[in-house]
């Protein structure tokens, strides 16, 4: 019973560790609420009024949630100097509170200084933020010369209480935060797979919300590699480690991401195109459906259950005998005498399960260290031996690596940034003024806000759309909320909690949400402080839209950068680094010296989340042009599809060095320069509209090695498997010149 109990906990665990990868977001409200809680229950003791705690509260909000900083040490260092930051601003906004046009002017270069100091890194935008909310604080509480040694004291209070709530109530370390996500990308990772057992089992009615079941997941997986790989340097001691780790991780990536094809493909009396995974709305073509039935589909159901069961078992439970021949069965697959007779394309999906045990393998030994090994069959005992091989080479590399960034390329971003926020304050506070002259802060705010992590002007539109629609919401349950609770403080403080945690948790999934969650809790302050009314919430939303309205004016008149210009930027990025990843991968496939790949195609990863974002105005429900928003999406997908080959021929060039079952082929680099000189071209007419560039087509890639020579197996040979990565890759990119209108000449 015990046993059972735990493991119904621990797969409650692991749900909640899926959809929160590292529990970022829980971790993150809480350390906020906690250290909001501590500064009134401390303020309250010390017999302050209403005012100074709400004063006291959203600097304690504002301390715990600026400071990013992964390291204790320099977190310590920058709530000190937030410390002084914030004295020093507060002082400035009572100096002058009399003098209403050279507060208001003084406002501005403030806000100028602190979007400016974004170029310093993570601790000039803490500290930026923090000189931004705490002038905001003072002006929202009125304060004053004569009431400035309260407001020092209440400012010091906040900041000890997030220091505390910080390191001693909700300590985390970038360790901690790794294995976290470790155990969430395991969780998501099982997740895909029992998406993938719903495809298998999928009707033609449902195949549609199974395949995007399958496209979420896939993509939640992703994210959360992406976010280890963001934590392996801080997270572990050892440089060789964290490669190792990185090395396991993208294989168990690719491995599940290409059994999910398999199983598509399965379904399908035609090869079924990696795109169907990546295109929200792709189906397989009309009338190709071959479901798999029978013996054949009710063994891959329960191989894929049982690869699913040796991703979710816990440490403490993944020794055993009958553990261990479940393994020894699904490794087995790698071998071709141990396919069961059924069609090539089903035994594809059991030669795919095959593989991904040997990556979920690989992966448990990199996060939990060696194995019993008692039980072992012969193949399994080589896939172990091939893994320990490469662990040995891995951990023996020697790492020279220095990353370098474009300080120029941010020192502009961040200047024009500055610009656009401190005109458009500037038009908020004249225009905030005219609406209300006790409350026109609210405009400033929401102009400063809509600038923060956007890089365009449709960027800009849509979070200035999403915040206003966010608050009109929380003005409705602001009201309804207030009517409910009346007089009852205690009621309405613990609703502000409620309202910061959701606000903080919320936050990357929802920025409508989070706004909301913002409005309900200033209805709240507004209760507690006495000054409620219907009055002043319509206030905020008609101060809301203005303050978005500034901010979009200002994007759009004053030093602009318009959605297209900052799309087609990162579009070529996304192929330079595409391009950079399959020469590599192909010249290290041919023969060429072995260098960082795993790296490389992480960049492109990252590369490609950054277009992904950036392309929300154009994919976004309110943008007017549905052909438009069609193709980005279209391209998007395509360049989905291309990155997935990608990193699929890079982890199998990276096993040239110590796989000795595969071996380098020199005629691939003939075959791979056509994918490289294509991308290079749509990269060219991307950046450069006269570019004269043309991207060829001609016979298939695996027509192009050279008549006569001996064809390499199906299996157990780099060649073949390669063969069908290029092939796909260049169908793929071929794909892309048609909606970014680059010409097509045959060769």
């Amino acid at each position: 019973m015990r046993t059972a109990r735990w493991s119904l906990g621990a797969k409650l665990w692991d749900r909640v560790a899926a959809s929160d990868p590292g529990l970022l977001r829980l971790a993150a409200g809480l350390r906020v609420v906690l250290a909001v809680a501590l500064t009134v229950v401390v303020l309250t003791l010390l017999g302050a009024e209403v005012p100074r705690q709400v004063a006291g509260a959203m600097t304690a909000m504002v301390a715990t949630y600026s400071i990013r900083e992964k390291e204790r040490e320099r977190q310590a260092l920058t709530l000190a100097l937030g410390l002084l930051v914030a004295l020093c601003s507060m002082s400035l906004a009572a100096l002058l509170n009399p003098l209403v046009v050279i507060g208001d002017l003084v406002f501005v270069a403030l806000i100028f200084c602190a979007v400016y100091s974004r170029r310093f890194g993570d601790r000039g935008t803490a500290l930026g933020t923090i000189a931004f909310q705490l002038y905001f604080i003072s002006v929202f509480v009125h304060a004053t010369v004569a009431t400035l040694p309260q407001l020092y004291a209440t400012v010091v209070i906040a900041f000890v209480c997030s220091t505390v709530a910080r390191f001693a109530l909700t300590p985390h370390s970038p360790e901690g935060i790794l294995e976290r996500l470790r155990r969430s990308f395991r969780a998501r990772l099982a997740q895909l797979i029992t998406a993938q057992i719903e495809l298998l089992d999928a009707g033609p009615d449902e195949v549609e919300k199974v395949l995007e079941d399958v496209r979420v997941r896939n993509a939640r997986l992703d994210e959360t590699a992406l976010m280890i790989q963001g934590r392996l340097e801080d997270g572990t001691s050892d440089p060789a480690v964290a490669r190792l780790l990185q090395r396991r991780i993208a294989d168990a990536e690719i491995a599940a991401e290409r059994l999910g094809l398999l199983v598509l493909t399965a379904r399908s009396a035609e090869r079924a195109d990696t795109l169907t995974l990546h295109l929200p709305g792709a189906l397989l073509p009309a009338g190709a459906e071959r479901p798999v039935r029978g013996e054949a589909k009710a063994m891959l159901r329960r191989d894929l259950a049982s690869l699913r069961l040796l991703v979710e078992r816990p440490r403490s439970e993944s020794t055993g005998t009958a553990l261990a021949h479940v393994r020894n069965r699904l490794l087995g697959y790698r071998e071709e005498e141990n396919l069961p007779d059924v069609p090539p394309a089903v035994q594809d999906v059991f030669r795919g399960v095959g593989e991904a045990t040997r990556a979920v393998m690989g992966l448990r030994i990199a996060l939990d260290g060696p194995q019993d090994e008692s039980d072992d069959s012969p193949a399994t005992a080589r896939s172990r031996e091939e893994l320990d091989t490469e662990d040995a080479a891995i951990l023996g590399a020697e790492e020279s690596k220095a990353a370098e960034a474009d300080a120029t390329g941010l020192r502009r971003s961040t200047t024009r940034a500055a610009v656009q926020v401190s005109v458009g304050s500037a038009l908020a506070i004249a225009g905030g003024e005219l609406l209300s002259g006790q409350r026109w802060y609210w405009a400033v705010v929401t102009c400063w806000i809509v600038f923060i992590n956007t890089a365009s002007t449709g960027e800009i539109l849509v979070k200035g759309y999403r915040r206003l629609l966010g608050t009109v919401l929380g003005v409705v349950a602001g009201v309804g909320l207030a009517g409910l609770i009346g007089h009852h403080t205690l009621t309405a403080f613990a609703l502000v909690l409620v309202f910061i945690f959701a606000m903080w948790y919320v936050a990357p999934l929802s920025y409508t949400l989070m706004s909301f969650c913002v409005t309900g809790a200033l209805g709240m302050l507004y209760t507690l402080l006495n000054t409620y009314t219907v009055g002043v919430l319509v206030l905020r939303i008609e101060e809301t839209a203005l303050g978005a309205a500034c901010g979009i004016i200002a994007a759009a008149l004053v030093l602009p950068v318009h959605t297209d210009y900052r799309t087609n930027e990162l579009l070529v990025t996304v192929l330079n680094r595409l391009a950079d990843v399959t020469r590599t991968a192909v010249d290290q496939l041919s023969g060429a010296h072995p260098v960082d790949l795993l790296d490389q195609a992480r960049e492109l990863d990252q590369a490609l989340a950054d277009l992904r974002d950036s392309t929300q105005p154009l994919t976004h429900p309110i943008a007017p042009q549905r052909a438009r928003r069609n193709t980005a999406r279209y391209v998007v997908a395509l360049l989905e599809t291309c990155a997935y080959h990608a990193r699929a021929l890079a982890a199998t060039a990276e096993l040239l060095p110590t796989n000795p079952s595969i071996s380098a082929d020199p005629r691939l680099r003939v075959v791979g320069s056509r994918i490289v000189h294509n991308i290079q071209a749509i990269a060219a007419r991307v950046a450069n509209r006269h570019s004269r560039s043309e991207v060829k087509t001609g016979p298939t890639i695996t027509s192009l090695l050279k008549p006569g020579t001996p064809a390499a197996p199906r299996y157990g040979q780099v060649t073949d498997r390669v063969l069908r990565q290029l092939q796909r890759l260049d169908e793929a990119v071929l794909g892309l010149a048609r909606p970014l209108r680059v010409p097509v000449v045959r060769e």
